[in-house]
Protein backbone atom coordinates (compact mmCIF):
# COMPACT_ATOMS: atom_id res chain seq x y z
CA UNK A 1 0.00 0.00 0.00
CA UNK A 2 2.84 2.44 0.77
CA UNK A 3 4.02 2.19 -2.83
CA UNK A 4 0.77 3.61 -4.14
CA UNK A 5 0.27 6.38 -1.61
CA UNK A 6 2.44 8.84 -3.59
CA UNK A 7 0.23 8.14 -6.56
CA UNK A 8 -2.82 8.90 -4.47
CA UNK A 9 -1.32 12.21 -3.43
CA UNK A 10 -0.62 12.89 -7.08
CA UNK A 11 -4.26 12.34 -7.88
CA UNK A 12 -5.31 14.60 -5.07
CA UNK A 13 -3.39 17.46 -6.48
CA UNK A 14 -3.23 16.75 -10.20
CA UNK A 15 -6.85 15.92 -10.72
CA UNK A 16 -7.77 19.02 -8.83
CA UNK A 17 -5.66 21.08 -11.19
CA UNK A 18 -7.96 20.15 -14.03
CA UNK A 19 -11.12 19.81 -12.01
CA UNK A 20 -10.99 23.01 -10.09
CA UNK A 21 -8.83 26.12 -9.94
CA UNK A 22 -11.24 28.70 -8.72
CA UNK A 23 -14.32 29.15 -6.71
CA UNK A 24 -17.73 27.80 -7.70
CA UNK A 25 -18.13 24.13 -8.25
CA UNK A 26 -20.65 24.10 -11.11
CA UNK A 27 -23.14 26.90 -10.55
CA UNK A 28 -24.37 28.39 -13.85
CA UNK A 29 -21.16 27.17 -15.51
CA UNK A 30 -22.16 27.14 -19.19
CA UNK A 31 -24.11 29.62 -21.34
CA UNK A 32 -26.96 27.27 -22.24
CA UNK A 33 -27.52 25.85 -18.77
CA UNK A 34 -28.35 29.33 -17.46
CA UNK A 35 -31.61 28.96 -19.38
CA UNK A 36 -32.43 25.71 -17.54
CA UNK A 37 -31.86 26.43 -13.82
CA UNK A 38 -33.88 23.41 -12.69
CA UNK A 39 -31.49 21.16 -14.64
CA UNK A 40 -28.30 22.89 -13.49
CA UNK A 41 -26.14 20.51 -11.46
CA UNK A 42 -24.17 22.41 -8.81
CA UNK A 43 -22.06 19.74 -7.10
CA UNK A 44 -21.62 15.98 -7.26
CA UNK A 45 -20.30 13.80 -4.45
CA UNK A 46 -19.39 10.12 -4.32
CA UNK A 47 -17.84 8.71 -1.16
CA UNK A 48 -17.68 5.71 1.10
CA UNK A 49 -20.39 6.30 3.70
CA UNK A 50 -19.01 7.51 7.03
CA UNK A 51 -22.21 7.25 9.08
CA UNK A 52 -21.58 4.87 11.97
CA UNK A 53 -22.48 1.32 11.00
CA UNK A 54 -22.68 2.09 7.24
CA UNK A 55 -19.12 1.22 6.27
CA UNK A 56 -20.27 -1.23 3.59
CA UNK A 57 -22.17 1.48 1.71
CA UNK A 58 -21.35 4.19 -0.79
CA UNK A 59 -23.23 7.50 -1.05
CA UNK A 60 -23.91 9.58 -4.16
CA UNK A 61 -25.27 13.13 -3.89
CA UNK A 62 -26.20 15.20 -6.93
CA UNK A 63 -27.19 18.79 -6.16
CA UNK A 64 -29.33 20.85 -8.53
CA UNK A 65 -30.89 24.32 -8.85
CA UNK A 66 -28.08 26.66 -7.76
CA UNK A 67 -28.10 29.87 -5.73
CA UNK A 68 -31.50 29.33 -4.10
CA UNK A 69 -32.54 32.25 -1.94
CA UNK A 70 -34.43 30.73 0.98
CA UNK A 71 -37.11 33.43 0.74
CA UNK A 72 -37.76 32.66 -2.96
CA UNK A 73 -41.53 32.22 -2.74
CA UNK A 74 -44.29 31.76 -3.50
CA UNK A 75 -43.23 28.93 -5.82
CA UNK A 76 -39.84 28.09 -4.32
CA UNK A 77 -37.81 25.41 -6.13
CA UNK A 78 -39.55 22.45 -7.71
CA UNK A 79 -37.83 19.93 -9.99
CA UNK A 80 -38.68 19.86 -13.69
CA UNK A 81 -41.41 17.21 -14.27
CA UNK A 82 -40.31 16.82 -17.91
CA UNK A 83 -36.66 16.11 -17.05
CA UNK A 84 -34.75 12.96 -16.17
CA UNK A 85 -32.07 13.40 -13.51
CA UNK A 86 -29.48 10.61 -13.55
CA UNK A 87 -26.54 9.32 -11.53
CA UNK A 88 -24.29 7.13 -13.69
CA UNK A 89 -21.79 4.52 -12.51
CA UNK A 90 -19.03 2.93 -14.60
CA UNK A 91 -17.50 -0.06 -12.83
CA UNK A 92 -15.26 -1.52 -15.54
CA UNK A 93 -13.53 1.55 -16.98
CA UNK A 94 -14.91 1.79 -20.52
CA UNK A 95 -16.31 5.29 -19.74
CA UNK A 96 -19.84 4.02 -20.40
CA UNK A 97 -22.36 3.64 -17.58
CA UNK A 98 -22.95 0.12 -16.24
CA UNK A 99 -25.63 1.31 -13.81
CA UNK A 100 -27.84 4.40 -13.74
CA UNK A 101 -30.24 5.74 -11.14
CA UNK A 102 -32.77 7.82 -13.11
CA UNK A 103 -35.14 10.15 -11.24
CA UNK A 104 -38.40 11.43 -12.74
CA UNK A 105 -40.64 13.91 -10.94
CA UNK A 106 -44.32 14.80 -10.89
CA UNK A 107 -45.89 17.96 -9.46
CA UNK A 108 -49.37 17.78 -7.96
CA UNK A 109 -52.07 19.91 -6.38
CA UNK A 110 -54.77 18.41 -4.15
CA UNK A 111 -58.32 17.93 -5.41
CA UNK A 112 -57.35 16.61 -8.85
CA UNK A 113 -54.88 19.44 -9.44
CA UNK A 114 -57.48 22.10 -8.64
CA UNK A 115 -55.70 22.97 -5.38
CA UNK A 116 -56.97 24.23 -2.04
CA UNK A 117 -59.81 26.74 -2.43
CA UNK A 118 -61.56 29.09 -0.04
CA UNK A 119 -65.15 30.23 -0.03
CA UNK A 120 -65.03 34.01 -0.41
CA UNK A 121 -67.87 36.56 -0.16
CA UNK A 122 -71.13 37.06 1.71
CA UNK A 123 -74.03 34.66 1.50
CA UNK A 124 -75.69 35.02 -1.87
CA UNK A 125 -72.54 36.30 -3.52
CA UNK A 126 -69.94 33.66 -2.77
CA UNK A 127 -67.17 32.26 -4.94
CA UNK A 128 -64.87 29.30 -4.46
CA UNK A 129 -61.39 30.70 -5.14
CA UNK A 130 -58.10 28.82 -5.32
CA UNK A 131 -55.35 30.09 -3.00
CA UNK A 132 -52.01 31.38 -4.37
CA UNK A 133 -49.71 29.74 -1.80
CA UNK A 134 -48.11 26.30 -1.50
CA UNK A 135 -49.46 25.90 2.02
CA UNK A 136 -52.38 27.37 3.91
CA UNK A 137 -51.25 26.65 7.46
CA UNK A 138 -48.58 25.06 9.58
CA UNK A 139 -46.84 21.87 8.44
CA UNK A 140 -45.06 19.36 10.65
CA UNK A 141 -44.00 15.74 10.77
CA UNK A 142 -47.10 13.65 10.29
CA UNK A 143 -49.31 16.65 9.50
CA UNK A 144 -49.53 17.61 5.81
CA UNK A 145 -53.16 18.79 5.87
CA UNK A 146 -52.23 22.38 5.00
CA UNK A 147 -50.02 21.48 2.04
CA UNK A 148 -51.24 22.82 -1.31
CA UNK A 149 -48.46 21.47 -3.51
CA UNK A 150 -46.46 18.26 -3.56
CA UNK A 151 -43.86 16.46 -5.63
CA UNK A 152 -43.51 12.73 -6.10
CA UNK A 153 -40.84 10.86 -8.00
CA UNK A 154 -39.87 7.43 -9.24
CA UNK A 155 -36.39 5.96 -9.47
CA UNK A 156 -35.44 3.66 -12.32
CA UNK A 157 -32.38 1.48 -11.94
CA UNK A 158 -30.94 0.77 -15.38
CA UNK A 159 -28.40 -1.98 -15.91
CA UNK A 160 -26.17 -1.25 -18.90
CA UNK A 161 -26.54 1.78 -21.14
CA UNK A 162 -29.16 4.28 -19.99
CA UNK A 163 -30.74 4.28 -23.44
CA UNK A 164 -30.78 0.54 -24.13
CA UNK A 165 -30.21 -1.23 -20.83
CA UNK A 166 -32.55 -3.22 -18.62
CA UNK A 167 -34.78 -1.01 -16.47
CA UNK A 168 -36.22 -1.85 -13.06
CA UNK A 169 -37.95 0.35 -10.50
CA UNK A 170 -36.84 1.07 -6.96
CA UNK A 171 -39.43 -0.04 -4.45
CA UNK A 172 -40.51 2.15 -1.54
CA UNK A 173 -40.54 -0.32 1.33
CA UNK A 174 -42.85 1.96 3.35
CA UNK A 175 -45.85 1.32 1.10
CA UNK A 176 -44.53 -1.27 -1.39
CA UNK A 177 -45.02 1.16 -4.26
CA UNK A 178 -42.66 2.82 -6.74
CA UNK A 179 -43.60 6.32 -5.58
CA UNK A 180 -41.46 8.52 -3.35
CA UNK A 181 -42.12 12.04 -2.14
CA UNK A 182 -40.11 15.22 -1.76
CA UNK A 183 -40.59 17.55 1.23
CA UNK A 184 -41.66 21.14 0.81
CA UNK A 185 -38.79 23.57 0.79
CA UNK A 186 -38.03 25.32 4.08
CA UNK A 187 -40.59 28.11 3.62
CA UNK A 188 -39.98 29.53 7.08
CA UNK A 189 -40.56 29.16 10.79
CA UNK A 190 -44.18 30.22 10.86
CA UNK A 191 -44.88 27.27 8.59
CA UNK A 192 -42.50 24.80 10.27
CA UNK A 193 -42.05 26.31 13.78
CA UNK A 194 -38.27 25.86 13.96
CA UNK A 195 -35.23 24.41 12.23
CA UNK A 196 -35.49 21.29 14.38
CA UNK A 197 -39.15 20.86 13.41
CA UNK A 198 -38.34 21.27 9.72
CA UNK A 199 -35.61 18.65 9.96
CA UNK A 200 -37.99 16.25 11.73
CA UNK A 201 -40.47 16.85 8.92
CA UNK A 202 -37.84 16.33 6.21
CA UNK A 203 -36.57 13.13 7.84
CA UNK A 204 -39.89 11.50 6.92
CA UNK A 205 -38.73 11.64 3.30
CA UNK A 206 -35.61 9.51 3.82
CA UNK A 207 -36.70 6.17 2.40
CA UNK A 208 -35.34 2.66 2.70
CA UNK A 209 -35.42 1.03 -0.70
CA UNK A 210 -35.21 -2.45 -2.13
CA UNK A 211 -32.63 -2.58 -4.91
CA UNK A 212 -33.30 -4.87 -7.90
CA UNK A 213 -30.75 -7.67 -8.07
CA UNK A 214 -29.13 -6.60 -4.80
CA UNK A 215 -29.32 -8.39 -1.48
CA UNK A 216 -28.88 -5.26 0.61
CA UNK A 217 -31.22 -2.34 1.24
CA UNK A 218 -30.43 1.19 0.17
CA UNK A 219 -31.63 4.69 1.03
CA UNK A 220 -32.91 7.58 -1.07
CA UNK A 221 -33.74 11.22 -0.34
CA UNK A 222 -34.62 14.20 -2.51
CA UNK A 223 -35.11 17.58 -0.91
CA UNK A 224 -33.80 21.03 -0.18
CA UNK A 225 -30.53 21.30 1.74
CA UNK A 226 -28.13 24.08 2.64
CA UNK A 227 -25.62 24.50 -0.18
CA UNK A 228 -22.55 22.60 1.09
CA UNK A 229 -20.16 24.33 -1.27
CA UNK A 230 -18.12 27.13 0.33
CA UNK A 231 -16.56 29.77 -1.87
CA UNK A 232 -15.54 33.42 -2.15
CA UNK A 233 -17.64 33.61 -5.28
CA UNK A 234 -18.20 37.26 -6.19
CA UNK A 235 -14.64 38.46 -5.65
CA UNK A 236 -13.17 35.45 -7.40
CA UNK A 237 -15.02 36.07 -10.64
CA UNK A 238 -14.14 39.76 -10.39
CA UNK A 239 -10.65 38.88 -11.65
CA UNK A 240 -9.82 37.37 -8.22
CA UNK A 241 -10.38 40.62 -6.33
CA UNK A 242 -8.37 39.63 -3.24
CA UNK A 243 -4.89 38.35 -2.51
CA UNK A 244 -5.44 34.57 -2.69
CA UNK A 245 -2.71 33.62 -0.20
CA UNK A 246 -3.01 32.92 3.53
CA UNK A 247 -2.46 36.24 5.31
CA UNK A 248 -1.91 34.77 8.76
CA UNK A 249 0.85 32.55 10.07
CA UNK A 250 -1.74 29.76 10.24
CA UNK A 251 -5.38 29.60 9.11
CA UNK A 252 -7.52 31.47 11.61
CA UNK A 253 -4.58 32.82 13.63
CA UNK A 254 -5.58 36.42 12.94
CA UNK A 255 -1.99 37.62 13.41
CA UNK A 256 -1.21 38.87 9.92
CA UNK A 257 1.94 36.78 9.98
CA UNK A 258 1.52 35.30 6.51
CA UNK A 259 1.76 36.87 3.05
CA UNK A 260 1.54 40.70 3.23
CA UNK A 261 -2.04 41.67 2.45
CA UNK A 262 -3.10 38.06 2.11
CA UNK A 263 -6.67 36.99 2.85
CA UNK A 264 -7.74 35.87 6.33
CA UNK A 265 -9.92 32.80 6.84
CA UNK A 266 -13.47 33.76 7.80
CA UNK A 267 -16.98 32.49 7.13
CA UNK A 268 -17.78 36.00 5.90
CA UNK A 269 -15.93 35.10 2.69
CA UNK A 270 -18.46 32.39 1.84
CA UNK A 271 -20.90 33.93 -0.64
CA UNK A 272 -23.04 30.77 -0.56
CA UNK A 273 -23.52 30.83 3.21
CA UNK A 274 -27.20 31.77 2.87
CA UNK A 275 -27.99 29.71 -0.23
CA UNK A 276 -29.81 26.39 -0.59
CA UNK A 277 -29.77 23.65 -3.22
CA UNK A 278 -31.94 20.64 -4.03
CA UNK A 279 -30.17 17.35 -3.31
CA UNK A 280 -30.72 13.96 -4.91
CA UNK A 281 -29.08 11.44 -2.58
CA UNK A 282 -28.71 7.67 -2.89
CA UNK A 283 -26.92 5.26 -0.58
CA UNK A 284 -26.34 1.71 -1.82
CA UNK A 285 -24.30 -1.30 -0.71
CA UNK A 286 -20.85 -1.24 -2.27
CA UNK A 287 -21.34 -4.80 -3.50
CA UNK A 288 -24.23 -3.63 -5.67
CA UNK A 289 -22.27 -1.04 -7.66
CA UNK A 290 -18.80 -2.51 -8.19
CA UNK A 291 -19.94 -5.22 -10.61
CA UNK A 292 -17.12 -7.50 -11.75
CA UNK A 293 -14.58 -4.68 -11.82
CA UNK A 294 -11.70 -4.07 -9.42
CA UNK A 295 -13.70 -2.22 -6.77
CA UNK A 296 -13.04 1.26 -8.13
CA UNK A 297 -15.93 3.05 -9.81
CA UNK A 298 -16.33 6.16 -11.91
CA UNK A 299 -19.46 8.26 -11.59
CA UNK A 300 -21.13 11.43 -12.85
CA UNK A 301 -24.56 13.06 -12.93
CA UNK A 302 -26.61 14.33 -15.87
CA UNK A 303 -29.96 15.98 -16.47
CA UNK A 304 -31.86 15.52 -19.72
CA UNK A 305 -35.02 16.70 -21.49
CA UNK A 306 -37.01 15.34 -24.43
CA UNK A 307 -35.61 16.90 -27.58
CA UNK A 308 -38.75 18.82 -28.58
CA UNK A 309 -41.01 21.06 -26.51
CA UNK A 310 -44.22 22.70 -27.75
CA UNK A 311 -45.58 25.35 -25.44
CA UNK A 312 -49.27 25.36 -24.58
CA UNK A 313 -50.71 28.78 -25.55
CA UNK A 314 -53.46 28.21 -22.98
CA UNK A 315 -51.31 26.81 -20.18
CA UNK A 316 -52.75 25.25 -17.05
CA UNK A 317 -51.17 23.47 -14.09
CA UNK A 318 -49.46 20.28 -15.35
CA UNK A 319 -50.43 21.30 -18.91
CA UNK A 320 -47.82 23.89 -19.80
CA UNK A 321 -46.25 22.07 -22.74
CA UNK A 322 -46.06 18.89 -24.77
CA UNK A 323 -42.67 17.18 -24.94
CA UNK A 324 -41.40 14.52 -27.29
CA UNK A 325 -38.40 13.07 -29.06
CA UNK A 326 -35.21 11.47 -27.83
CA UNK A 327 -33.99 12.17 -24.33
CA UNK A 328 -31.31 14.87 -24.76
CA UNK A 329 -28.63 15.65 -22.19
CA UNK A 330 -28.54 19.28 -21.02
CA UNK A 331 -26.08 19.18 -18.11
CA UNK A 332 -23.24 17.00 -16.87
CA UNK A 333 -21.01 17.00 -13.80
CA UNK A 334 -18.37 14.65 -12.45
CA UNK A 335 -15.38 16.32 -10.80
CA UNK A 336 -15.92 19.86 -9.50
CA UNK A 337 -15.16 22.98 -11.54
CA UNK A 338 -14.27 21.29 -14.82
CA UNK A 339 -16.78 23.01 -17.08
CA UNK A 340 -16.81 26.13 -14.94
CA UNK A 341 -13.15 27.07 -15.04
CA UNK A 342 -11.20 24.68 -17.24
CA UNK A 343 -13.20 24.14 -20.43
CA UNK A 344 -13.06 27.16 -22.75
CA UNK A 345 -16.17 29.28 -23.15
CA UNK A 346 -16.70 28.13 -26.73
CA UNK A 347 -16.83 24.48 -25.65
CA UNK A 348 -18.79 24.66 -22.41
CA UNK A 349 -22.14 23.74 -23.97
CA UNK A 350 -20.43 20.92 -25.88
CA UNK A 351 -19.04 19.53 -22.64
CA UNK A 352 -22.49 19.75 -21.00
CA UNK A 353 -23.97 17.51 -23.69
CA UNK A 354 -21.04 15.12 -24.11
CA UNK A 355 -20.30 11.73 -22.55
CA UNK A 356 -17.10 10.66 -20.75
CA UNK A 357 -16.20 8.30 -23.60
CA UNK A 358 -15.86 11.34 -25.89
CA UNK A 359 -13.59 13.43 -23.68
CA UNK A 360 -10.60 13.16 -26.01
CA UNK A 361 -11.94 16.23 -27.80
CA UNK A 362 -11.08 18.33 -24.72
CA UNK A 363 -7.47 17.12 -24.37
CA UNK A 364 -5.83 20.52 -24.95
CA UNK A 365 -7.61 21.92 -21.91
CA UNK A 366 -5.82 19.27 -19.83
CA UNK A 367 -2.37 19.23 -21.38
CA UNK A 368 -2.17 23.02 -21.76
CA UNK A 369 -4.58 24.56 -19.19
CA UNK A 370 -5.18 28.28 -19.58
CA UNK A 371 -6.07 29.22 -16.02
CA UNK A 372 -2.52 29.15 -14.64
CA UNK A 373 -1.58 31.65 -17.32
CA UNK A 374 -4.53 33.86 -16.42
CA UNK A 375 -3.52 33.84 -12.76
CA UNK A 376 0.02 34.71 -13.78
CA UNK A 377 -1.24 37.72 -15.75
CA UNK A 378 -3.33 38.87 -12.79
CA UNK A 379 -0.71 38.53 -10.04
CA UNK A 380 2.87 38.36 -11.33
CA UNK A 381 3.61 42.07 -11.17
CA UNK A 382 2.00 42.44 -7.75
CA UNK A 383 3.98 39.52 -6.33
CA UNK A 384 7.27 40.85 -7.68
CA UNK A 385 6.52 44.31 -6.31
CA UNK A 386 5.54 43.02 -2.88
CA UNK A 387 8.46 40.62 -2.50
CA UNK A 388 11.06 42.63 -4.40
CA UNK A 389 11.64 39.68 -6.71
CA UNK A 390 11.92 39.23 -10.46
CA UNK A 391 9.98 36.01 -10.99
CA UNK A 392 9.59 35.36 -14.71
CA UNK A 393 6.27 33.51 -14.43
CA UNK A 394 4.05 32.33 -11.59
CA UNK A 395 2.54 29.57 -13.74
CA UNK A 396 4.06 26.08 -13.81
CA UNK A 397 6.21 25.49 -16.88
CA UNK A 398 6.10 21.69 -17.34
CA UNK A 399 4.33 21.04 -20.66
CA UNK A 400 2.50 19.03 -21.80
CA UNK A 401 0.77 18.23 -18.54
CA UNK A 402 1.03 14.46 -18.89
CA UNK A 403 0.90 14.13 -15.11
CA UNK A 404 -2.50 15.79 -15.26
CA UNK A 405 -3.70 13.46 -18.00
CA UNK A 406 -2.73 10.45 -15.90
CA UNK A 407 -4.25 11.74 -12.70
CA UNK A 408 -7.42 13.20 -14.11
CA UNK A 409 -8.31 11.11 -17.14
CA UNK A 410 -6.96 7.65 -16.36
CA UNK A 411 -6.34 7.27 -12.62
CA UNK A 412 -3.41 5.43 -11.06
CA UNK A 413 -2.85 1.65 -11.02
CA UNK A 414 -3.70 0.10 -7.68
CA UNK A 415 -5.32 3.26 -6.39
CA UNK A 416 -8.26 4.70 -8.30
CA UNK A 417 -7.76 3.26 -11.76
CA UNK A 418 -10.62 1.14 -13.06
CA UNK A 419 -10.13 -2.34 -14.50
CA UNK A 420 -10.04 -0.95 -18.05
CA UNK A 421 -8.34 2.37 -18.71
CA UNK A 422 -10.29 4.75 -20.95
CA UNK A 423 -9.25 8.40 -20.68
CA UNK A 424 -12.37 10.19 -19.47
CA UNK A 425 -13.66 12.72 -16.94
CA UNK A 426 -15.36 10.94 -14.05
CA UNK A 427 -15.29 11.19 -10.26
CA UNK A 428 -13.35 8.02 -9.35
CA UNK A 429 -13.81 6.26 -6.01
CA UNK A 430 -11.96 3.27 -4.63
CA UNK A 431 -14.67 1.55 -2.59
CA UNK A 432 -12.08 -0.61 -0.81
CA UNK A 433 -10.57 2.33 1.08
CA UNK A 434 -12.44 2.60 4.37
CA UNK A 435 -14.28 5.80 5.19
CA UNK A 436 -12.67 8.20 7.63
CA UNK A 437 -14.93 9.11 10.58
CA UNK A 438 -16.35 12.61 10.33
CA UNK A 439 -14.31 14.05 13.22
CA UNK A 440 -11.06 12.74 11.72
CA UNK A 441 -11.51 13.91 8.14
CA UNK A 442 -9.06 16.32 6.55
CA UNK A 443 -10.58 19.08 4.44
CA UNK A 444 -7.62 18.57 2.09
CA UNK A 445 -8.53 14.92 1.42
CA UNK A 446 -5.71 12.77 0.13
CA UNK A 447 -3.30 15.71 0.15
CA UNK A 448 -4.12 16.05 3.86
CA UNK A 449 -3.09 12.45 4.55
CA UNK A 450 -6.72 11.28 4.39
CA UNK A 451 -7.00 8.58 1.72
CA UNK A 452 -10.80 8.51 1.90
CA UNK A 453 -11.14 12.08 0.62
CA UNK A 454 -10.93 14.00 -2.63
CA UNK A 455 -9.93 13.06 -5.27
CA UNK A 456 -10.60 9.50 -4.14
CA UNK A 457 -14.25 10.37 -4.61
CA UNK A 458 -15.43 13.59 -3.01
CA UNK A 459 -17.06 14.23 0.37
CA UNK A 460 -19.13 17.32 1.24
CA UNK A 461 -16.43 18.54 3.65
CA UNK A 462 -13.53 18.34 1.18
CA UNK A 463 -12.23 21.84 0.43
CA UNK A 464 -11.61 21.40 -3.29
CA UNK A 465 -11.18 25.15 -3.76
CA UNK A 466 -8.07 25.55 -1.59
CA UNK A 467 -6.62 22.29 -2.88
CA UNK A 468 -7.13 23.51 -6.42
CA UNK A 469 -5.62 26.94 -5.92
CA UNK A 470 -2.45 25.43 -4.47
CA UNK A 471 -2.17 22.76 -7.10
CA UNK A 472 -2.74 25.00 -10.08
CA UNK A 473 0.23 27.06 -8.96
CA UNK A 474 2.51 24.02 -8.71
CA UNK A 475 2.26 22.36 -5.29
CA UNK A 476 2.89 19.04 -7.05
CA UNK A 477 6.40 20.14 -7.94
CA UNK A 478 7.43 20.22 -4.28
CA UNK A 479 7.60 17.31 -1.81
CA UNK A 480 4.20 16.24 -0.45
CA UNK A 481 3.81 14.89 3.11
CA UNK A 482 2.90 11.20 2.98
CA UNK A 483 2.32 9.54 6.36
CA UNK A 484 4.28 12.42 7.86
CA UNK A 485 7.23 12.07 5.48
CA UNK A 486 7.92 14.56 2.71
CA UNK A 487 7.81 12.66 -0.57
CA UNK A 488 9.01 13.80 -3.98
CA UNK A 489 6.49 12.55 -6.53
CA UNK A 490 8.93 12.94 -9.40
CA UNK A 491 6.34 14.60 -11.65
CA UNK A 492 8.06 17.98 -11.87
CA UNK A 493 10.58 20.01 -9.88
CA UNK A 494 10.55 23.21 -7.90
CA UNK A 495 12.17 24.88 -10.91
CA UNK A 496 8.90 24.25 -12.79
CA UNK A 497 6.76 26.10 -10.21
CA UNK A 498 8.10 29.35 -8.80
CA UNK A 499 5.37 29.70 -6.17
CA UNK A 500 4.27 26.09 -5.82
CA UNK A 501 4.86 26.00 -2.06
CA UNK A 502 2.72 29.07 -1.30
CA UNK A 503 -0.49 28.44 0.77
CA UNK A 504 -3.06 29.71 -1.73
CA UNK A 505 -6.65 30.04 -0.45
CA UNK A 506 -9.92 31.83 -1.15
CA UNK A 507 -10.27 32.54 2.58
CA UNK A 508 -13.59 30.66 2.89
CA UNK A 509 -13.05 27.72 5.27
CA UNK A 510 -14.81 24.37 4.86
CA UNK A 511 -14.62 21.13 6.83
CA UNK A 512 -16.70 18.06 7.63
CA UNK A 513 -18.04 19.52 10.89
CA UNK A 514 -20.25 21.80 8.80
CA UNK A 515 -22.18 18.75 7.55
CA UNK A 516 -24.39 16.15 9.20
CA UNK A 517 -22.92 12.83 10.28
CA UNK A 518 -25.60 10.64 8.71
CA UNK A 519 -27.42 10.22 5.42
CA UNK A 520 -28.13 12.42 3.50
CA UNK A 521 -25.21 14.25 5.17
CA UNK A 522 -25.99 17.76 3.91
CA UNK A 523 -27.16 20.27 6.52
CA UNK A 524 -30.71 21.50 7.10
CA UNK A 525 -31.54 24.27 4.60
CA UNK A 526 -31.69 27.96 5.43
CA UNK A 527 -35.18 29.11 6.49
CA UNK A 528 -37.03 31.51 4.22
CA UNK A 529 -38.26 33.36 7.30
CA UNK A 530 -37.12 33.27 10.91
Amino acid sequence: MNKVIPSLITIAVCSTLFTSISEASSHREAPNITRFPTLDSTDFYAFNSYEEGRGDYVTFIANYIPLQDAYGGPNYFAMDPDATYSIHIDNDGDAVEDMTFAFNFKSMLPNNNMGVALTVGPEGNQRTVAVPLKNVGGVSAGNNAAVNFSESYTVSVISGSQRSGTKSMLTNTTNSSNDFYKPLDYIGNKTFSSMASYQEYANQFVYSVALPGCDGMGKVFVGQRKDPFVVNLGKTFDLVNYVPVEGDSAPGAGDGGGFPGGITQTADNDDLAMKNVTAIAVEVPKACVVGEGNGTIGSWTTASLPQARILNPNAAFAKTSVNGGALTQVSRLGNPLVNELVIGLKDKDTFSTSAPADDGQFADYVTHPSLPELLNILFKDAVNTTLGTDIETLAPTNFPRNDLVTAFLTGFPGVNQLATVTPSEMLRLNTAIAATPQNEQSAFGVAGDDLAGFPNGRRPGDDVVDIALRVVMGRLCYPIPVNGTDTDLGLCTSDDASVGNVPFTDGAPLDASMMDSSFPYLATPIAGSK
